[in-house]
């Protein structure tokens, strides 16, 4: 038996497998974009110029860097709950929402002068920001969780750092819909920060509660 055979064998072993792992993820998906729409809808709520501003690139913007984070996570951490699959879970997948952003932080040094620049980064809701996305990823990453338990990684602070990423771009793309920053430089910075938050709680959490 060679070591993947093993891995398999002690994942089919451990018996937490009486929901299929595909099912699990898509209940778990359905549930946290659920959860995290409830605490939106009731500690936030879409800011009032919310169909205006979906006529302008930088607010429509903000959606596509924080789906784009959320779909590469959440493409990667299926396989990385996946014994076997992790050692070809392609991690340059999570570059995507990251690319993305530098690319519109670029147009908006090139756009913006010199001088609006410092505003344009603070903004006006960086201590809203800081608080609420992590608010509104905690049940997503708690859900998130619960499927790399269901499920058998063998790099579980990988995992559950992917998982937070997943949890944290979800949030953001509600909080967006908030958010009266609209700049790229607001979201590469505080946003960013916030998102990193919920990561490094699932790095920490995983191997806790996902282990064999």
């Amino acid at each position: 038996m060679d070591t993947q055979d093993l891995i398999r064998a002690m994942a089919a072993d451990t018996g937490r497998r009486a929901l299929p792992l595909r099912t699990a993820w898509r209940a778990a998906l359905a549930l946290a974009v659920l959860a995290a729409g409830v605490v939106f809808a009731l500690a936030l709520g879409p800011r009032p110029d919310a169909l205006a501003a979906l006529e302008t690139l930088r607010f429509l913007f903000k959606f596509v860097v924080t789906l784009a984070l959320a779909g590469s996570a959440l493409l990667l951490l299926r396989r990385l709950a996946r014994p076997g699959e992790e050692a070809r879970a392609p991690l340059g997948w999570l570059l995507a929402g990251p690319a993305l952003l530098l690319a519109g932080v670029g147009l908006e040094l090139l756009a913006v002068p010199a001088a609006d620049w410092w505003g344009r980064l603070v903004g006006v809701n960086a201590r809203v920001c800081l608080t609420f996305i992590p608010l509104i990823g905690a049940a997503p990453l708690v859900l998130f969780l619960a499927v790399l338990r269901h499920g058998a990684p063998t790099r579980p602070a990988l995992a559950g750092a992917v998982a937070g990423l997943l949890a944290g771009g979800l949030a953001a793309a509600f909080y967006a819909a908030h958010c009266p920053d609209d700049s790229p430089l607001f979201v590469a910075t505080w946003y960013s920060l916030a998102i990193a938050g919920l990561a490094v709680a699932g790095a920490i959490l995983a191997p806790r509660v996902a282990r064999w």
